[in-house]
Formats: structure tokens, sequence, C-alpha cells
């Protein structure tokens, strides 16, 4: 999204009043000085004197979305099935971190960067829950390796808790989020995915969401939910 529209639609100023500001070289994104015409990305810092835009510009949005397979993760408008254009909210908001194309469930979205950048933060160990279904019978030892820590990408998965839940599928919740780690894990074991789905991130659950189908964090949760992150 080009610079000025994105300030514009967080209510901070017009995008004629954002060309001002950069002209004047009061915008830098990820601590650069902001060009005219630079294109803005949902994880970029954007800072204006110095200063994030202020938060009561724009009226705080927190979505849980329980996200068919097909979606894609992104808030690019030319990727076919973006999960943006698929929400299709009144205002701008970005998923906070992702499913992979294949997966299913709960996945969380909002304008708030502070949040973003706090969950997204893996030292901080904030749980996420999984159901997979595999093809292959789940053994003692499969769900032993799996908590143990499986090598993938060149490190060691962090231990994690997994259970058995029948004969082809198991639970498990992981605290940090490497590239496809629950589909790199299975595969290092022997195993193919089947199935994904997460079912809970730190407090937030499905709970009755049906598929495709999106809410707004209810008031307890939320306050629940920025009380377990580390500001």
């Amino acid at each position: 999204m080009r610079i000025n529209k994105y300030i514009s639609e967080t209510g901070f100023c017009s995008r004629r009043e954002t060309n001002r500001l950069i002209a004047a070289g009061r915008i830098t994104i990820n601590g650069n000085v902001c060009e005219a015409g630079a294109e803005v990305e949902p994880q970029d810092i954007v800072l204006i004197d110095g200063e994030a835009i202020p938060l009561n510009s724009i009226e705080p949005v927190y979505l849980a979305l329980n996200k068919p397979i097909g979606i894609v993760c992104t808030a690019a408008e030319q990727v076919a099935g973006n999960i943006i254009s698929y929400v299709n909210y009144p205002s701008r908001i970005f998923a906070i971190g992702r499913l992979d194309k294949a997966s299913e469930g709960l996945i969380l979205l909002t304008n708030d960067g502070i949040i973003v950048n706090q969950m997204m933060r893996s030292e901080n160990g904030h749980e996420k829950e999984y159901i997979v279904t595999v093809d292959k019978p789940v053994t003692n030892e499969f769900t032993q390796a799996m908590s143990r820590g499986v090598e993938i990408l060149n490190v060691i998965t962090k231990p994690c808790k997994v259970d058995r839940m029948s004969e082809y599928e198991f639970r498990i919740i992981l605290t940090q989020g490497l590239n496809l780690q629950i589909r790199r894990m299975c595969k290092a074991l022997g195993y193919r995915v089947l199935k994904l789905e997460r079912v809970r991130i730190m407090n937030i659950t499905l709970d009755h969401l049906e598929r495709g189908q999106w809410r707004h964090l209810e008031r307890e949760e939320l306050e629940l939910l920025i009380s377990e992150l580390k500001y």
C-alpha cells in the first residue's frame, strides 16, 4: 500500500498532508527516511517525527477468523484468495502470524502494531494449539520424539506438548513458529500431514466459530490476551 494511503486510512492526516510530511523528511519506514511513493507492508514500522501513529487516531480492531483451506495469509491484493480480501473488513487490518494455505483454523487480525510485535516475538513463548491428522498410526515413539524436539531447518525444535487423540490424530502445543514447523517435524519422522487445524492462540479459541466466519474479540478475552503479553 502507498504510504500516503496507509497514513490517511489511519485518520491521522490526509494524503496531501502526508505528502508534505514526506517532503519534510518527517516520516520514516523501518528507520529509513520515507521517499515519495514508498510502499508499506503490514509488518513495517511507520513513524512520524519519531513517534508511532497515535492509536486514538484509529479505532482498534481485534478479530478472530476461522480460516478455511485455500486462503493465503498475505495482505498483497494481487494474490488470489488473500486473507484481507476474504475478510473484507471496512478498515485496514492485517494478520498476526500465518497459517499456510493448506491449513485451517484460528488466526487473529488487527490494526494494533504493538500487539503484533509482542505476539510475533517467539522468545515470549506464547502457546498455539493444533489438531493434526497424519497418514500413519500415531505411536508413543512418535509423540515422544515430537515432544522432545525434531531437527528441521538446521535447528532442534523447542520441547512441546503432544498428546495422541485417536489412531491417526494428535494434539500439539507449540511455543515457537518456524516455517511450516509441524509439517516439517512430521516429515522428519516419516509422517505426512493430511489435515492441520489451529484451535487456540494463547487464551483465544475457535469456540463455536464456524469455518470461514470471523468475530470481534470479546472485552474479557482481549484484556486477558493483553495481560499475558510482555510489554
